[in-house]
């Protein structure tokens, strides 16, 4: 096991916060908005607060459960430490990794309107993100102590998923211009 810390284990150290949370609430958070910020596979929300405690950043308690016991994670002093640390380190530029983009550079390859059908599919998960921005700006609202940067990140979610609709809208309107596939 590396004992090495990765911007996702501060995002799960982040997310547990002060309130603590299980591998579950995170996925959860994730679901409700918060996967615009951060891309991990679910099995990663379950194993990485798993991780973290084993090393001394999270205390883990066993918890009921609706149907089972569940583990719920808070921070440790070493946590809050590697936090403080992380925190005063200068911040990496963001790093995006866009498929539709490179479906749309790959667009010599196939007729302008299969391409067209297929960036077409976005509109429905930005869609569902803005609902779950909706619900999840109600959620930050229970949370005084972060409601106020919650408010920020949202903005900049809604910023991030109307930049990806316009970008849609002149990516369909290119193709709609476009000759066919080469040879």
């Amino acid at each position: 096991m590396s004992t090495k810390l990765t911007p996702f284990s501060y995002a799960v150290l982040v997310l547990v916060g002060e309130g603590g949370a299980g591998a579950h609430d995170l996925v959860r958070m994730m679901r409700e908005g918060q996967h615009v910020f951060w891309a991990a596979a679910t099995s990663q929300w379950y194993a990485e607060p798993k991780r973290l405690a084993e090393l001394g950043y999270l205390r883990a308690e066993k918890a009921p459960g609706r149907t089972h016991e569940r583990t719920h994670y808070t921070l440790t002093d070493a946590g809050r430490a590697a936090l403080r640390e992380w925190l005063a380190q200068p911040s990496a530029f963001t790093r995006i990794q866009c498929e539709p983009i490179v479906r749309l550079l790959a667009a010599e390859y196939v007729d302008p309107e299969v391409l067209e059908r297929s960036l077409a599919a976005l509109r429905a998960p930005i869609a569902e993100s803005h609902a779950a921005l909706d619900k999840a700006e109600a959620v930050a609202r229970e949370l005084p102590h972060r409601q106020r940067v919650l408010t920020i990140n949202h903005r900049l979610a809604r910023r991030i998923l109307d930049a990806h609709a316009e970008w849609l809208e002149e990516a369909e309107a290119a193709l709609r211009d476009e000759p066919g596939p080469r040879g």
